[in-house]
């Protein structure tokens, strides 16, 4: 929308780019809705181990299926960084690293951190299976 000079409105969303903390925010939420849903996967696949053979192997059947593992594998990612952007988020309630130089050396920390881990997680995972 503009106003009377043919200008944009502030803030302007072709312009206004969000900071990574803003997007970490965001995608902490979304991640806590994704871990939600995705339980629902996880407790089909023990409902159905616990219902038998054939309600087992159709579960894992799905699971083990290429689309399966790509909602396990998004499922982990979003579990790792749910875990350490809240482990962030309780320094913050510690009253620490409000510098905007820490929360962007923390906002890195975070994203390495799940990276690392649902790689290590998926390396192991499927060095077992």
């Amino acid at each position: 929308m503009a106003n009377g000079s043919g200008r944009p409105l502030s803030p302007h969303l072709q312009v206004y780019k969000l900071p990574l903390t803003a997007v970490m925010s965001i995608t902490h939420r979304i991640t806590g809705v994704g871990l939600a849903v995705g339980t629902l996967l996880l407790v089909w696949w023990l409902v159905a181990a616990a219902a038998g053979p054939e309600a087992f192997a159709r579960a894992q059947g799905f699971i083990g299926s290429f689309f399966g593992l790509l909602l396990m594998f998004g499922w982990s990612a979003a579990l790792y960084y749910h875990l350490c952007n809240g482990i962030r988020h309780l320094v913050w309630d510690a009253g620490k690293s409000f510098e905007l130089t820490d929360a962007d050396r923390n906002n890195k920390v975070v994203l390495g951190a799940t990276a690392v881990l649902t790689v290590l997680t998926w390396i192991v995972g499927l060095a077992v299976w």
